[in-house]
């Protein structure tokens, strides 16, 4: 409870907000392979950019490393979900590790649309942004030179084309949605033959939550956006708000990051959670702005989700 007298403050809570389906199903892999297999098991790459869920999952025995080198041929292996590179599934077979794929079906479809256009001669062009674990695994589906990363609508202007080869395009599926379409705008304007996704690449969760918190952005003084930095939708969030109105936003790993300053005669702040972020975070925020000001929560709600995706039949035994 606040002290006696505290200034009020409104929270517009986000919805939807936090974890996706691609992510709850990758966490749920990890635990259930400690449970059916006992610690330690390995992850390639952090199975979601969230810092609290992956030193929760170390904490119970997960192990987490870059290269399939660095994993012991005797012990479980898991992809993240956030996809990886042929070569990376290649060599954990010469190897004879098992392993396990938490690759969102989302990021899967992506992969499947890329190596489709490839088969049917057409160079394929990459929207989305470099280093990003997900593009690197998008990138390494298909022999080196078949697909072009393009990451402005600077690179849209100028890519190069033999004027011969026919041209596809997929996109990463946690950009910003705004962005996405204006750079995909450009590239159907330059080549009318421009083959894209049937169905929008960019995930349902990431379009979702850049929605609510394009409906929540105007008129807050603030907006927190509950993400570790290395989570692409998350940080999109940010760039989200702050486009749509509101004054400032700020991206925090949970309650402890926040400047108390940032709130000062602060009225209206607004709320969310990227899609690899618990709920338990968002809560924690909740709770400690409840310590300081009279708080009344908004929920805004432009939609609800009810999308889950199932487990590997071997660990759903």
């Amino acid at each position: 409870m606040p002290a006696a007298g505290a200034p009020s403050i409104e929270v517009r809570l986000a919805s939807p907000r936090g974890f996706c389906a691609g992510v709850d199903r990758a966490i749920q892999m990890v635990e259930r392979a400690l449970a059916k297999y006992g610690a330690p098991i390995y992850v390639r790459h952090e199975i979601v950019h969230n810092r609290t869920v992956v030193e929760r999952l170390a904490a119970l025995g997960a192990v987490f490393v870059e290269d399939v080198a660095d994993c012991p041929a005797d012990r479980p292996l898991l992809f993240s979900a956030h996809g990886a590179p042929k070569a990376a599934f290649e060599a954990a077979e010469r190897r004879g590790i098992f392993h396990l794929d938490a690759t969102c079906p989302l990021v899967t479809k992506v992969h499947n649309e890329a190596e489709r256009h490839h088969a049917e001669g057409r160079h394929v062009l990459l929207i989305g942004h470099a280093g990003h674990p997900e593009v690197l695994g998008a990138l390494g589906r298909l022999p080196e030179g078949a697909m072009s990363l393009i990451q402005t609508v600077g690179d849209a202007r100028d890519f190069r084309w033999d004027g011969v080869t026919p041209l596809a395009f997929v996109t990463q599926t946690t950009l910003s949605v705004d962005e996405a379409a204006e750079i995909s705008g450009v590239l159907k304007a330059r080549f009318a033959d421009l083959v894209g996704p049937v169905k929008e690449d960019i995930c349902y969760a990431t379009t979702n939550r850049q929605e609510a918190v394009k409906q929540l952005a105007d008129g807050c003084d603030l907006v927190l956006v509950v993400g570790s930095k290395t989570s692409s939708n998350s940080v999109r969030l940010v760039e989200v708000a702050a486009r749509s109105g509101a004054k400032n936003a700020r991206l925090i790993d949970g309650a402890e990051d926040i400047d108390w300053t940032w709130l000062k005669d602060k009225a209206v702040v607004g709320l969310t959670a990227g899609a690899s972020a618990p709920e338990s975070l968002v809560q924690k925020v909740l709770d400690a702005i409840a310590a300081r000001y009279e708080l009344l929560v908004r929920e805004v709600a432009p939609m609800r989700e009810n999308i889950s995706f199932k487990l590997p039949r071997i660990l759903a035994e």
